[in-house]
């Protein structure tokens, strides 16, 4: 067990040879030797597994590797890799981040910051504003608010963007939100949500959230998330309002 990691990043990845930037890793680990990086890979076919290895032998007590025996989706590959490390270390924080690093590892970290006091769950929100640089495709941002609406109304809470891919939350929190299987495999993050209401109720659960506006957000290739999944994506969320509602 490694005595100096304070926070563990897990990254999931799904045939993402083309997309992992490696120098980014690598200097992001050189400066921060207290962070430790555990990649996912959610049952690749290309050469992931390869480019993640070097990254490990690069640092090897910063950099571990998960393997999945098969592809079952970003929700729980994320699951597993957070329940992993929170049985085989020690450390204070824990989220999670999109291989692309569309949010950067430094910007992570200062999100992490945020978490003091009663606050245990924060997150990125990716809004445009003066000072900031969200670089999205326009179609998909004007789809993502209009799911965003509609989430935040089921939730009854005023929350800009459940959806970002950067969480950050304390070893203790994510215990808690991450133990039962997701409905959704792209749409957990509500769930995360759900279940922190329905665990603390409504206004307990609002002090311990924090939603962070990104100082930088930039898409990077191809989306996992296909466009013909905004027709399932409203019956997932049915089905979470449902689960979630009486609870």
């Amino acid at each position: 067990m490694l005595e100096n990691i304070s926070t563990i990043i897990v990254i999931p990845c799904y045939n993402e040879e083309k997309g992992i930037a490696v120098s980014e890793y690598s200097n992001f680990l050189k400066n921060n030797v207290d962070v430790l990086i555990c990649f996912v890979d959610d049952g690749s076919t290309d050469f992931t597994i390869k480019i993640l290895e070097g990254i490990r032998i690069e640092f090897p007590n910063q950099v571990h590797i998960y393997e999945c025996e098969q592809n079952g989706g970003k929700a729980e590959a994320v699951r597993l890799g957070i329940n992993y490390c929170n049985q085989k270390y020690n450390h204070k924080y824990i989220g999670y981040l999109d291989a692309d690093l569309a949010t950067t590892l430094e910007e992570f970290c200062e999100i992490r910051d945020y978490i003091k006091g009663d606050i245990s769950f924060c997150f990125g929100s990716r809004i445009r504003k003066i000072g900031s640089t969200i670089d999205r495709e326009h179609s998909r941002f004007l789809i993502g608010r209009v799911i965003a609406t509609f989430i935040s109304t089921q939730l009854d809470i005023k929350v800009y963007d459940t959806q970002c891919g950067c969480k950050v939350f304390t070893k203790a929190t994510a215990e808690l939100l991450f133990q039962d299987k997701f409905i959704s495999k792209w749409l957990f993050d509500v769930e995360l949500f759900h279940r922190m209401k329905n665990h603390y109720g409504k206004e307990i659960a609002l002090t311990k959230m924090y939603e962070v506006p990104l100082k930088l957000w930039v898409e990077k290739g191809d989306s996992k998330v296909k466009f013909t999944y905004a027709f399932k994506l409203w019956i997932d969320l049915f089905k979470i309002g449902q689960k979630y509602k009486k609870k």
